[in-house]
């Protein structure tokens, strides 16, 4: 089973290295990974996609805590949250097929942001399911080149609340306690 883990760490040099590490080292496979600033400055998120059981979920857990630079972590798998991936596709156009490509991608609510003399690039964002649905259909057209950027997540509802200048993230109560080094 699929499991999301939503990593916040210090924007530091090296952390990458050492999640990624941790899963090699642990043999897990890494389906997906995202890495980008937070509205707090100094503090990265990562969005971690692995496939595991519950018992290797709790030790990725366990394991990502052992991190230095690692704030919090959470899986959150089985909570509600909205997760989206973005991918550009370059597909062949001749002035025949175009148009009913720009339909196509109506249909996919996805964008043409770009337009060669024989192909276009389409961008689309959504769940895995829309952009490989999307893919589907392109691939009579020909499709030249592909690039995505891995899932995104995040949880629904309030998860961090600001005090005096410092965030506070809130564990949650399936969640370890929150040390001193998770404090922000």
């Amino acid at each position: 089973m699929l499991h999301t883990f939503v990593v916040s760490v210090e924007d530091k040099p090296g952390v990458l290295n050492r999640v990624a590490s941790l899963f090699r080292r642990r043999a897990f496979n890494i389906d997906s990974l995202t890495v980008g600033h937070t509205e707090i400055q100094g503090i990265s998120r990562m969005t971690i996609v692995v496939d595991t059981d519950e018992h290797g979920a709790q030790r990725v857990v366990a394991n990502l805590y052992k991190l230095v630079n690692v704030l919090q972590v959470q899986d959150i798998t089985a909570h509600p949250s909205v997760c989206r991936d973005l991918a550009m596709i370059k597909v062949a156009a001749n002035p025949e097929s175009r148009t009913h490509l720009m339909q196509l991608v109506l249909v996919f609510r996805a964008r043409v942001v770009d337009v060669a003399h024989d192909s276009i690039i389409i961008e689309i964002t959504g769940t895995e399911d829309k952009i490989e649905g999307l893919l589907e259909v392109l691939r009579p057209y020909g499709v030249i080149e592909m690039v995505r950027t891995g899932q995104v997540a995040m949880a629904r509802g309030p998860k961090s609340s600001a005090f005096n200048g410092q965030v506070l993230i809130e564990p949650d109560s399936e969640d370890e306690p929150m040390t001193q080094a998770q404090s922000v």
